[in-house]
């Protein structure tokens, strides 16, 4: 599944170095070189139309693909200088998941913009609520919520075609246990979230992030487990899942030390694939390149 939202650890994003790229104080983002080049007509021009493309490009990344829909940016959270695990990516938007996202959003969406805490009873009309992080186009997740209407599951995702394709399979389904959060979910457990809020939380399949120096990027980290023990309600269970080797002894690893959770595997290893995870489409594809998907269940101490 696409990954959300989420190292914490505050460290330099990559706008910084391009930052340091351009010229201090040039309001075109222009770099040295620009600065170096002949003055005159030509080189105004020039210079007009880059600051041009720069602000549609500024205008784009801030407006909603559709209005009253998903929020391109809703905590602009791109300015917060840290690791992400995540990389925001706009692709092609069928019909049918704009449709859904037009008809569906205003009721059972929401953007994470930081600037509230949610009231999980009232959104879910009291049920037990499990956070899910990174559900790719939502087959999983439509399908567990089908099975399991007596629980509210809260997807997280910023993955505009998945988050229209959720809320079209959910209400196909007649599921309406379903809400999907838009943004970064770092941002969701630190700021909307409130303690001892959650019945469980989900991670399936997340970027594995496999080259070494890449690793920090990875979702599951101490200081990750630091943000989510707090809004789990004691005995609250965190489920992992993935087909990466060494993603899944890391997990077990930083798990396993973190004070704050148990594993229910009685020999401290790694669980059976519970009966309400579904296959996803991503573990189709691990397996059938010869991976082996490791589940780890984490209770809340």
């Amino acid at each position: 599944m696409s990954e959300q939202p989420l190292n914490p650890t505050t460290a330099p994003a990559p706008e910084a170095a391009a930052e340091a790229a351009t010229v201090t104080g040039s309001p075109t983002g222009s770099t040295a070189a620009d600065a170096m080049a002949p003055a005159g007509p030509a080189a105004d021009e020039a210079a007009a139309l880059r600051a041009a493309s720069f602000e549609r490009a500024r205008r784009l990344r801030q407006e909603p693909r559709f209005p009253g829909g998903p929020a391109a940016d809703p905590a602009g959270s791109h300015h917060e200088r840290r690791i992400r695990s995540f990389q925001p990516r706009r692709s092609r938007v069928t019909t049918g998941q704009q449709d859904a996202l037009e008809r569906l959003w205003p009721k059972w969406g929401l953007d994470i913009d930081g600037k509230r805490v949610l009231d999980l009873a009232d959104l879910f009309d009291g049920l037990p609520v499990v956070l899910e992080i990174g559900f790719g186009m939502g087959e999983a997740t439509a399908q567990m919520a089908a099975d399991d209407p007596g629980t509210g599951i809260l997807a997280v995702d910023v993955h505009t075609p998945g988050q229209g394709n959720l809320l079209g399979l959910a209400d196909r389904a007649g599921s309406t246990n379903v809400r999907v959060a838009n943004g970064d979910a770092v941002i969701l457990l630190r700021e909307m979230l409130a303690p001892a809020s959650l019945d469980g939380l989900r991670v399936y399949f997340p970027d594995p992030w496999p080259k070494a120096r890449h690793h920090k990027r990875r979702l599951i980290q101490p200081e990750f487990l630091d943000l989510v023990a707090p809004v789990l309600k004691p005995g609250a269970v965190i489920h992992c899942a993935t087909d990466w080797e060494p993603y899944a002894e890391q997990m077990l690893e930083v798990l396993t030390a973190h004070p704050r959770f148990e594993n229910t595997a009685a020999d401290g290893g790694y669980a059976p694939r519970p009966a309400f995870r579904p296959l996803t489409r991503f573990e189709g594809q691990g397996l059938d390149k010869g991976h082996v998907v490791h589940d780890l269940l984490f209770a809340r101490v």
